[in-house]
């Protein structure tokens, strides 16, 4: 099977937002026909929740982990019949919604359309380069979401358990349906590089052989309710076992064996994406979905070089300070320092929550809002840690009540460096992914897409630029520190070279490791697994600079326009309020907030 084109899907997308936006500057609704604007308010809306059901439906992992239980014994179709179907929903969503005219809107209600046109125009541009076909890799697939789903999920009742029984004996229809769809990726020539597969499949052994009883899918066997019976415990033990160790257990044993045989030697040999078909044109869509700006590739490039210098500059006088004659003895002199390395695993925990109940304590003067979601400092899942980053956010749920987790990495600690620990906790936890995430979950009045919409863009250059919001109210006073918040900055530059490198001008996996080695200061692991990373997912790494650019720029502006009016919670807030979203569309809304505030 294949999936149908849509009469060029993109062009497609792109002719129906430009006939809807042609019709709406011709044939505008009168704004004081309250009847008009309220009949389409109403169409809008039951549009809005049409779509948002039929997405919790189609994804029941994801309506479970918000705690929506309504799906919760059943688990996604990934069958290509599946995926044409939800694409053919999207179009009839994107035709409906682009016909209701927003005249008399209110600017909430406009950007709420606005942004699910563009979610339905990209997915339906996106089903041209077949993303279906290439589902797996180190770092994602479906080997790793159910193991992970366990610890987004509430267990409080015999049917919490019972349903997750139920999705336990799904999972080998789920493996088969990927693998399908893996095959035939391998009949088009869209399959990752082998040296990636090959990590892969060390990860699916590892958890295909695992006791039953040891699995993280297990977990919930640990802690019973108290208000469970004993019998049903056992009960329950006992089928959930049992359904890990005949059925799911020997799905991944399958889907080792089709990695090995026949996945992994189809791999193909160049890291770079455009060595797929249409893999450039393939890359400039990643382009413009990851940044949401209309950059090329070419100058994405030139910005990173440029962002290098910049940054090596400002490094530069720090190691002088220090009394080091220039980057690269400060940066030699840094992998034998003992004040540098973690002393434990817990060391290094305690040291990402100290720096993150600092930032706390900040919070008020950064931020009219505040979210009222919890964050956690946890160690990250262990089957995850050899390829992972040195820390990442998970985010938490309010309905679910989960609070959101920052994930440290406890693998080979003793080569972990405490050099970015700080610029990390920015921008994992406060202010960066927990604050931004919570407040998004937080908002009244909206749809709910909007409340889960993850713009990277967006969600990265906000991180990103938390990390300098440290700096700008006085943290890093340790110039090692503020040397590695500098060096996690050049970590973003060095990755609008190195994504761009390797996926549009046809870089090796040791140049990009090269280049690395010879501009930041990151440890050997986290090296290898970053630049493993962007050659997995193309194009995502470019967003979090793209992004804090934007939003360093735009406050910059904000401060030259409005001088001593100018307030920094009220521009934060003004940025996070309303949720993630495309970077021009935040740029029109900054702007126009600028233009109130004179």
């Amino acid at each position: 099977m294949r999936l149908i084109h849509l009469s060029s899907a993109a062009a497609v997308a792109a002719l129906l937002l430009s006939s809807f936006a042609a019709a709406q500057k011709l044939t505008p609704a009168a704004p004081n026909d309250n009847a008009s604007v309220a009949d389409r308010r109403a169409a809008m809306n039951a549009l809005f929740q049409q779509y948002w059901t039929a997405n919790l439906e189609r994804s029941p992992e994801f309506a479970s982990a918000l705690g929506d239980k309504r799906w919760n014994d059943k688990i996604s179709d990934y069958s290509v019949t599946a995926i044409n179907a939800w694409l053919e929903q999207e179009q009839n969503f994107l035709t409906k919604l682009g016909a209701i005219d927003d005249a008399g809107f209110t600017d909430a209600e406009k950007t709420s359309r606005e942004l699910l046109l563009r979610d339905f125009a990209d997915d339906i541009e996106a089903a041209d380069f077949k993303e279906w076909e290439m589902p797996v890799d180190q770092m994602h697939g479906i080997y790793e979401t159910y193991p992970g789903l366990a610890n987004h999920l509430s267990f409080n009742e015999v049917k919490d358990y019972d349903d997750w029984i139920a999705r336990l004996n799904a999972i080998p229809t789920a493996f088969a349906q990927v693998t399908e769809n893996m095959s035939i990726g391998i009949e088009d020539h869209r399959v990752p590089p082998k040296y990636l597969l090959k990590q892969t499949l060390d990860q699916v052994k590892e958890l295909a052989n695992q006791k039953p009883e040891d699995s993280p899918l297990a977990s919930p066997l640990k802690k019973f309710p108290a208000s469970i019976a004993a019998k049903e415990q056992q009960r329950i033990r006992t089928e959930t076992l049992n359904a890990i160790s005949k059925r799911v257990l020997p799905a991944y044993q399958r889907f080792a064996r089709f990695l090995e045989v026949s996945y992994i030697p189809a791999g193909r040999d160049e890291p770079g994406i455009s060595s797929i078909p249409d893999g450039a044109k393939y890359y400039q869509f990643l382009i413009h979905r990851e940044t949401t700006l209309n950059l090329t590739a070419n100058q994405i490039h030139q910005i990173g070089l440029n962002e290098v210098k910049r940054d090596e500059t400002e490094m530069l006088a720090i190691a002088q300070k220090l009394g080091f004659k220039d980057l690269a003895s400060f940066r030699a002199s840094l992998k034998d320092n003992p004040k540098l390395k973690p002393a434990s695993p817990q060391a290094l925990l305690d040291t990402y929550q100290g720096h993150v109940n600092d930032m706390q304590a900040k919070l008020p003067e950064l931020f009219g809002r505040l979210p009222k979601n919890k964050l956690e400092v946890v160690r990250m899942p262990e089957y995850l840690e050899k390829t992972a980053p040195p820390a990442y956010y998970d985010p938490g749920s309010p309905t679910a009540n989960r609070p959101g987790h920052l994930w440290v990495n406890f693998y080979n600690v003793p080569s972990r460096s405490l050099l970015n620990v700080e610029a990390i906790s920015y921008h994992e936890g406060l202010p960066g992914h927990h604050l931004q995430f919570a407040i998004a979950q937080e908002q009244e009045g909206v749809p709910e897409f909007r409340k889960h919409d993850e713009y990277t863009a967006f969600v990265e250059g906000w991180a990103l630029y938390s990390e300098r919001v440290g700096k700008d109210i006085g943290f890093y006073q340790d110039p090692y520190s503020d040397f590695g918040r500098l060096d996690a900055d050049m970590w973003r530059a060095i990755r609008l070279v190195v994504d761009t490198g390797v996926h549009s001008q046809h870089w090796t996996r040791q140049e990009m490791v090269d280049y690395f080695h010879a501009h930041s200061s990151l440890d050997e692991p986290t090296v290898q697994s970053e630049v493993d990373r962007y050659i997995a997912w193309p194009g995502q790494a470019l967003a979090y600079k793209i992004g804090q650019m934007t939003i360093l720029e735009l406050r910059d502006k904000a401060k030259a326009e409005l001088g001593s009016k100018f307030d920094i919670r009220a521009f934060h807030d003004q940025v996070v309020d309303s949720g993630a979203m495309p970077m021009d569309m935040l740029v029109t809304k900054i702007e126009a907030w600028i233009a109130t505030q004179k």
